[in-house]
């Protein structure tokens, strides 16, 4: 599963395990959005994204991961895509000056 199409279900899974119902992001996206978000149908910007992780109480990279896991949250899955991410960061990190 693609992670355009795993981001929906993962912002189910998150809403649901935090026992939000889609009313209760009422003051950030109506119950329509959420409803089409879900079901893939449509995408959020990343403002929107901040607000519906804000108001789960996660942060977007953890809802980026359960996506880009495709379902499969186990440890060792996330564990895999940490180090992946890990590694990727490291690799882009640009140094810091010398002190003289």
């Amino acid at each position: 599963m693609k992670a355009k199409n795993a981001l929906g279900p993962a912002l189910r899974t998150v809403r649901n395990a935090r026992g939000l119902s889609q009313e209760a992001f009422s003051d950030v996206s109506s119950r329509t959005y959420m409803s089409s978000l879900e079901r893939g149908l449509k995408s959020p910007t990343l403002s929107k994204l901040e607000d519906l992780c804000e108001l789960m109480d996660v942060h977007p990279v953890t809802l980026f991961l359960m996506a880009y896991a495709g379902g499969d949250v186990s440890p060792r899955k996330i564990q895999q895509l940490l180090a992946r991410v890990q590694r990727e960061l490291d690799a882009l990190a640009v140094p810091e000056p010398q002190a003289r």
